[in-house]
């Protein structure tokens, strides 16, 4: 793509006016009403084609090409967090305990941007292109909803394209890895029941504070002692509550916890040997043990052709490696189903302090990388051959 094309398009002051029309108005998982009707409002001023309650209040976009052409997706998250802006931006939340703290206001920034370019008069398009506006990313999985709902397979999507701003990458630079890239997580809550029982006097209950605290202690040799030590596997527990008051025996304790892993066969290890040890537990100290543990997002996993193809795609940006990571992204629903391809863009800025993590009432990020994103689905489809520019534009 060529520097008159997008000021023509005047693409960088529309970017970053989406990103900070959207950043004012952060909406929860699948509450996105408002977030909603602007990428509508914006869509319609494109004149692009829609639909909308998509899993409820998602958005599916779609530019059709020449007939017998290909369909692909790009997609975008539209939720935001509960937490605090601190950021003190003239442009921030308007709700409080809101934000958009993960960049996805971004995300959809560059879709709109992507569209505005697509639906140029100088860009012939030669394949069908998917524009996907997804609610619930955070914790709630959306994508698992838009893919059992069939509609990418109404559209007959070949291909599904993801990408998503990042702050431990330097600004502008790619990141991505082939294979796994982000880990399959669970969750799962215990409650330990035992008996209650004066302090002084031990023997007559059932201390479940300490057997919670044996069992965490026990689950730690899953990972050092069942685990292949080359396939990272995590298990976290962030809580522990039980008891009263000092002086009485915990008739009742509770765990909070996470699992991550990057294989299958690593989580299915994992929670067998879990629950194994649960039930070992019940039977040593004759208490009961309830266990409620939730499968939530399959682990990211790239196809080694589809990155090979993309690097080339990228051309003269920057693009690392980067190593595995234990965070989730439920865009690994649209893989198990359709062959897609998820990386990272770095917005890390030292001299302009951007460095505060996703997920922290302190992140922004230099709005100079929303043009980036759009260049690297452009150059997706421009390698494909699936977008050209119209001979008359090119002489420009």
């Amino acid at each position: 793509m060529m520097r008159w094309f997008y000021e023509k398009l005047q693409l960088s002051e529309r970017l970053k006016k989406h990103r900070r029309d959207l950043h004012r108005i952060p909406e929860l998982a699948f509450q996105e009403t408002d977030t909603a009707s602007y990428i509508q409002n914006c869509l319609d001023e494109l004149g692009i084609q829609y639909e909308s309650q998509v899993a409820g209040t998602g958005i599916l976009a779609y530019i059709p090409g020449e007939p017998g052409g290909k369909t692909y997706c790009f997609r975008a998250d539209m939720d935001a967090l509960q937490v605090e802006e601190q950021t003190g931006l003239d442009f921030q939340s308007q709700k409080p305990g809101c934000m958009h703290a993960c960049g996805h206001d971004g995300h959809m920034s560059i879709l709109l941007g992507l569209a505005a370019a697509i639906a140029s008069d100088d860009v012939k398009t030669k394949d069908h292109i998917v524009f996907l506006f997804q609610p619930g990313e955070e914790g709630t999985g959306g994508a698992d909803i838009i893919v059992q709902s069939g509609i990418l397979d109404q559209y007959e999507v070949c291909e599904i394209y993801g990408l998503h701003l990042f702050p431990e990458i330097n600004q502008g630079t790619l990141g991505i890895a082939s294979g796994p890239m982000m880990a399959q997580n669970s969750e799962i809550d215990i409650t330990v029941w035992g008996e209650n029982a004066h302090g002084g006097m031990p023997h007559t209950g059932k201390d479940a504070l300490m057997i919670a605290s044996q069992l965490l202690i026990s689950f730690q040799s899953i990972i050092s002692r069942n685990i292949n030590p080359i396939d990272p596997a995590v298990i976290t527990f962030g809580t522990l509550k039980g008891g009263e008051v000092r002086n009485m025996i915990a008739r009742k304790a509770t765990m909070e916890g996470t699992i991550r892993t990057f294989t299958e066969e690593s989580y299915r290890i994992l929670k067998k040997r879990l629950l194994s040890i649960i039930e070992g537990f019940e039977l040593t100290y004759d208490c009961r043990i309830d266990v409620d543990l939730r499968e939530l997002y399959p682990a990211v996993h790239n196809p080694g052709d589809l990155v090979e193809q993309w690097k080339e795609a990228q051309g003269e940006k920057e693009v690392i490696e980067i190593a595995p990571i234990m965070l989730a992204e439920d865009f690994s629903f649209y893989q198990r189903k359709y062959p897609g391809l998820f990386f990272f863009l770095g917005t890390k800025n030292r001299d302009k302090d951007l460095i505060y993590p996703l997920h922290h009432g302190c992140f922004n990020f230099d709005e100079e990388v929303l043009m980036m994103g759009v260049e690297s689905f452009l150059n997706i489809l421009l390698k494909k051959k699936s977008i050209e520019f119209n001979h008359e534009s090119e002489r420009v």
